[in-house]
């Protein structure tokens, strides 16, 4: 099937605790994506510990193939014990799409996952299992485009809890949220995210009474994205590394004046530059018939892997939303590795250019190698695919 899967996800940590007692893990095997959300007992570094084992231990024996009997026995006898309670405790959420549209979802104690298909609530079947004692739900079904997922924390049903709400918000009324939200148009799982995340943080009146995460799958096309950034070493290597660039699916970004001009004078079409400044610290775009987004190269880079590494690091707020959405080169170009893109092909020239290099420094400690590095490393934690090719 030519679909992927778009990932978001985020943490709202208890009041008055500096670690999540909640863990989310994204793992990508070599015919599924899988993720998994736990949740420790209590919370702070006692609740973090005990989700983080979880996550780990559930998602190293998922991708070696061992099935949940394995897994939560497994887990039942390493989980270290709560001094005070005198148990070891961690409730969870397997969520595994296959490439072939085949879906495995397994909870234990968590709140259910919701599942929106065209603009409705759908439940699906499931069979109960009981594993050392512990009472685990079962599902396989298969997928279909446009499906969200949406696992979160009980702490998003216990949201507002004897303040705004006397019960909190509870499942039921989160679910018709997500769903009306899903019928607003073709709402990104980021952006689905950050509107879950700041209702609860809104109920909780901005003090979480509970450690909260929610993580939102969407069932897409896949999406290709195909950077091209820096002059190869070779000049012999410009119409290889453009034939590589240009007969690879998806969309093109070509990022740098060198870069833009290598391209004009392959393809053989001219550069048109637009005179509009919209931010004072970011050069204006440019056009090329044939590539969809021609950039200034370093400062735009910059940017742009600077906005990716505020929203891995949770920042998923309104205000960077709205930073996401602004006419300038880096956040367009942030936007559609965000938004738009499942798959990240990088074309990058190994040339050296004096104006990035520092002084004592070698090339691969370049200003552009390094901002290449750090966006691939950005991409990847989000979840998407990344091939970086070296000319």
């Amino acid at each position: 099937m030519n679909i992927s899967l778009e990932v978001s996800h985020k943490s709202l940590c208890k009041h008055g605790e500096e670690l999540c007692g909640d863990k989310l893990e994204i793992i990508k095997t070599e015919n599924s994506d899988i993720i998994i959300l736990s949740d420790g007992m209590g919370s702070g570094v006692k609740a973090n510990i005990l989700a983080t084992l979880t996550s780990k231990i559930l998602g190293t024996m998922l991708k070696k193939g061992a099935n949940i009997e394995d897994c939560v026995d497994t887990i039942a006898k390493t989980l270290p014990v709560c001094s005070v309670r005198h148990v070891a405790y961690s409730t969870f959420t397997i969520l595994q799409i296959f490439n072939d549209g085949n879906a495995y979802l397994v909870e234990y104690d968590n709140p259910g996952c919701v599942l929106i298909r065209n603009k409705k609530i759908v439940n699906i079947p499931y069979e109960v299992k009981q594993i050392e004692g512990k009472t685990i739900k079962e599902y396989r079904f298969k997928i279909e485009l446009n499906d969200y997922f949406v696992l979160f924390s009980d702490g998003v049903v216990h949201a507002g809890v004897g303040n705004l709400m006397d019960f909190g918000w509870g499942w039921q009324r989160a679910a018709e949220y997500i769903r009306k939200a899903c019928c607003e148009g073709n709402l990104s799982a980021p952006r689905l995210t950050s509107m879950i995340c700041k209702i609860c943080d809104d109920l909780y009146m901005n003090s979480p009474g509970d450690d909260t995460t929610v993580a939102v799958a969407r069932i897409v096309k896949r999406k290709n994205i195909n950077i091209f950034t820096g002059p190869p070493t070779s000049y012999d290597d410009d119409a290889v590394l453009m034939r590589d660039f240009m007969t690879t699916p998806g969309k093109k970004i070509v990022s740098g004046g060198t870069s833009a001009n290598i391209a004009s004078r392959i393809l053989n079409k001219k550069i048109v530059a637009s005179i509009t400044y919209n931010d004072p610290e970011i050069p204006p775009i440019a056009s090329l018939e044939g590539v969809d987004l021609v950039t200034e190269g370093v400062l735009t880079l910059n940017r742009c892997a600077n906005m990716l590494e505020q929203y891995n690091k949770g920042d998923v707020s309104a205000k960077f939303f709205d930073s996401l959405d602004a006419d300038n080169g880096a956040a367009i170009l942030a936007k559609i590795l965000i938004e738009d893109c499942t798959h990240l092909n990088m074309f990058v020239g190994r040339a050296m250019n004096s104006a990035h290099q520092n002084v004592g420094l070698p090339f691969d400690l370049s200003i552009r190698m390094r901002l290449v590095e750090k966006i691939k490393t950005e991409c990847e934690k989000m979840g998407k695919a990344v091939v970086v090719k070296y000319y």
